[in-house]
């Protein structure tokens, strides 16, 4: 659901007619919660009646009203189920009872049956945007043309509201693709979405769809393989992001879990000399904000991928049959018969995966490997002891990730001491007495 079609819906509220006049009281409760999520009096998707809300009620509504209404903002509240987009939770116990309700008399029969109402998730999202709350305050408050309506978005050169969730539909709709393996054109798809956007060029539209890729990550998602994250994104984007997760999250997940899930396939001839790709840079990460945002955090791509234990097994095959490669093509089949794999011959917990050669000095190199369906930049898991383990043997440890598994795969190296190559975020914590 996107702001355009929420904003149709605004335009045409169920409203209470009497002698030509139409009743105020649905706008003004609609507008009260937008100012209560606004100023963050409602932080989660639940509005209680409370004196809060009464009181943002009556603000609007000393504005809006006639000599004839009446300030009773129970009814509202309770009539607003009728736009779908408003809905209910009972109290305990009174489902029943409140299934049979067509009004409510007062205060005290709303709150006997009614725990609080909750919007759709997309709307929500929506509410906690200035821009877009302002875009659907004239949808309630007149039927503004879509020229006025626009300008209302108009953020200069930056991308506004509509722009963003075409190019995030966009987006969905590639991805949607490249997870059930289906071939696509990037082209054909930039020249459909140009008419949706303000004179936007080519650059500009692939600079878009790579801050959406850093998006994605963020949130636990996998991305696009071809649209490298950048992280500087608009902070708008995000939301529209947020909203367009909110709408179709149980489908968009279920894809992907089919995709992690199904039968991996077997790795055809590979030409060795084009595995190896550069290993990203590290870079600066975002300023954490002081306050901590509670969101639920929708997917784990990485935890799945830990999960699917085949993938590894296969990612570590994948790196062991490298290394003969590698040692063989340095001539020195003698240590290339030598290469132990160590995860599977003697199990987890050595620090590392595969015991492999230097061909120059002999020396050991013992090797983690991180296995990826995804894009080279998908965050990867590293326990505490593989750390230790890189930290202790840095002049001799390496980590290979290796990526785009299903389709081609390859993989970098980080050399050394794993905190040197990446930034370590603190996921869990173990909790003793």
């Amino acid at each position: 659901m996107s702001l355009q079609l929420y904003s149709e819906k605004f335009n045409r509220l169920n409203m209470n007619r009497q002698r030509g006049r139409v009743s105020p009281h649905k706008v003004c409760m609609l507008l009260a919660v937008m100012d209560l999520i606004a100023h963050k009096t409602v932080r989660d998707n639940r509005i209680f009646f409370d004196d809060e809300l009464k009181k943002g009620f009556s603000l609007y509504f000393n504005i809006h009203r006639t000599e004839n209404d009446r300030d009773n903002p129970h009814l509202p509240f309770f009539h607003l189920k009728s736009e779908r987009f408003w809905h209910h939770h009972p109290k305990p116990g009174h489902a029943a009872d409140y299934q049979r309700l067509t009004t409510v008399s007062g205060p005290g029969e709303l709150n006997k049956h009614i725990a609080y109402a909750f919007l759709d998730e997309p709307l929500f999202q929506l509410f906690q945007n200035q821009v877009a709350r302002e875009y659907l305050k004239a949808s309630l408050l007149e039927n503004l043309n879509d020229d006025l309506q626009r300008a209302l978005l108009n953020l200069g050169n930056a991308w506004d509201w509509l722009e963003c969730e075409a190019i995030v539909a966009d987006y969905f709709v590639m991805m949607e693709l490249e997870l059930k393996g289906k071939s696509y054109n990037k082209t054909h798809f930039r020249k459909v979405l140009l008419p949706k956007l303000n004179n936007r060029t080519d650059g500009a539209i692939e600079f878009k769809h790579q801050n959406i890729s850093a998006i994605l990550i963020e949130l636990g998602y996998p991305y696009i393989a071809g649209y490298k994250p950048a992280f500087n994104y608009q902070q708008q984007l995000k939301e529209v992001v947020l909203m367009r997760l909110a709408a179709g999250r149980q489908d968009f997940e279920k894809n992907i879990d089919a995709f992690v899930e199904e039968e991996l396939p077997p790795v055809g001839n590979v030409v060795w000399e084009d595995v190896l790709d550069s290993a990203p840079k590290k870079s600066l990460l975002p300023t954490e904000p002081e306050t901590r945002a509670f969101t639920p955090r929708y997917y784990n791509f990485a935890e799945r991928e830990v999960g699917n234990r085949r993938l590894g097994e296969q990612g570590e095959e994948f790196v062991f049959n490298y290394e003969k490669n590698r040692l063989s093509h340095a001539n020195r089949d003698d240590l290339a018969k030598e290469i132990t794999w160590t995860s599977r011959e003697k199990g987890d917990g050595a620090g590392y995966d595969i015991h492999s050669f230097n061909p120059e000095n002999e020396e050991d190199l013992f090797i983690e490997v991180k296995t990826s369906t995804g894009g080279k930049y998908q965050p990867f898991y590293i326990s505490e002891n593989e750390v230790a383990f890189s930290k202790i043997n840095s002049p001799q440890y390496s980590l290979y990730r290796v990526f785009n598994y299903k389709k081609s795969p390859k993989l970098f190296i980080l050399p050394g001491d794993i905190r040197l190559n990446v930034h370590l975020t603190a996921y869990n914590y173990k909790a003793i007495f």
